[in-house]
């Protein structure tokens, strides 16, 4: 069951059996809308719901659709069938909705929570050169700590009873998780390669939608980081030290989130202006650093230096809640298509760089012997 709970905030999906109980209940057939709202938005705190999503559900999903118009003709074309569009698309929106469950070991989780922003500006308070940061998660999670533990004056303390998923402690984790993401699919690049020259029909077809399901889940935390708010401390109205004056308003990051659905962004107006993906330059660093985690880093500090020009929006009058000016649909176009180009790019590089699976290939190839021994006239069958 889905509630709406603000403009341009997703809504609140309150789990199966709390809903079936609703509808059972006989007080819920007299209950007001008003009462009720209040109970979702009760709800959604006793969650934890504290960050708004990333653009809405519509928002991701034409970041995905973008994505697979940029990318160019030798990239597999089961992906651009009507069923892998829609399949890709539905999946870009999958890890907003692990976030939708009382769980509290699924909210700590990277997937539901901390993978879909990177707090930039809380790095250097701990101490940290972005220049020079790590793309291994863990060394990370040590490092913040330690520099969090070291330089506490910089932060604010924890209220433990708002902190009951213990995430409140950590900046965000969404550039080791797209490389990660990243990796899985040009592992499935990898494996689908060999299947197809040594494996059963059904092997294909899953090995194919292994990588469809990986594409969809990466979308998501590349659009995500599309989303300026995303990459910053101020993602809910400006934080600390305020000499521009920049509004605290904690309603900024939902507004943004929705606006291309209320500005009426369509797929056929953006479309034109994409250019034919790219792929990431997967070069060896003398740092020894994965050259798409510094990508991706540089794609949301570019995302990042964004977070003032749309406080000044705002600020200026030009975006605000029942105002839609030309400089506001000009900015968040140039999101949403700056996340899509980053996605096609990531997803291209993850095929042509994706070798095929060599002990795959030697299983399935002593598969084959096996079965030809035990019968001549097998080719390649269990």
């Amino acid at each position: 069951m889905f509630v709406p709970i603000g403009p341009g905030r997703a809504e609140v999906r309150l789990p199966c059996g709390m809903a079936r109980q609703l509808r059972k209940n006989s007080l819920t057939r007299v209950m007001s809308w008003r009462s009720f709202l209040c109970f979702a938005v009760a709800f959604a705190s006793a969650a934890g719901t504290s960050r708004a999503y990333a653009w809405d559900y519509e928002g991701h999903r034409l970041v995905n659709r973008l994505a697979l118009a940029a990318l160019p003709n030798d990239f597999p074309s089961f992906v651009r069938s009507v069923t892998q569009i829609e399949r890709t698309s539905f999946l870009s929106g999958e890890p907003d909705r692990w976030r939708n469950v009382p769980d509290l070991s699924m909210k700590h989780s990277g997937g539901s929570w901390t993978d879909h922003f990177l707090d930039l500006e809380y790095l250097p308070e701990a101490g940290i050169d972005v220049e020079t940061l790590t793309s291994f998660r863990f060394d990370f999670v040590v490092q913040f700590a330690a520099g969090r533990a070291a330089n506490a004056h910089k932060f604010a303390p924890i209220d433990p009873a708002k902190n009951r998923d213990h995430t409140q402690e950590w900046p965000g984790f969404a550039p080791w998780a797209i490389t990660e993401y990243f990796g899985r699919l040009r592992s499935g690049f990898s494996y689908l390669k060999v299947y197809e020259e040594l494996g059963t029909p059904d092997e294909v077809l899953n090995a194919q939608a292994n990588i469809v399901y990986v594409m969809g889940i990466l979308a998501h935390y590349v659009g995500d980081c599309a989303q300026p708010l995303h990459t910053t401390k101020h993602y809910n109205g400006w934080s600390g030290d305020n000499p521009n004056d920049y509004t605290r308003w904690n309603g900024i990051h939902s507004l943004a989130d929705g606006f291309p659905t209320k500005a009426g962004f369509e797929f056929g107006q953006l479309a034109p202006r994409l250019e034919a993906a790219k792929p990431v330059a997967l070069l060896s660093r003398s740092d020894g650093r994965d050259p798409m985690f510094v990508a991706v880093l540089d794609f949301i500090r570019a995302q990042n230096s964004q977070v003032a020009p749309l406080y000044q929006l705002e600020k200026d009058g030009k975006f605000r809640t029942g105002v839609m000016t030309d400089e506001a649909r000009a900015f968040f176009e140039a999101r949403i298509l700056q996340g899509s180009q980053m996605l096609a790019s990531i997803w291209l590089t993850a095929y042509r760089n994706a070798v095929p699976d060599t002990y795959l290939r030697s299983a399935l190839i002593r598969r084959a012997t096996a079965a030809t021994l035990r019968d001549p006239a097998a080719k390649g069958t269990p």
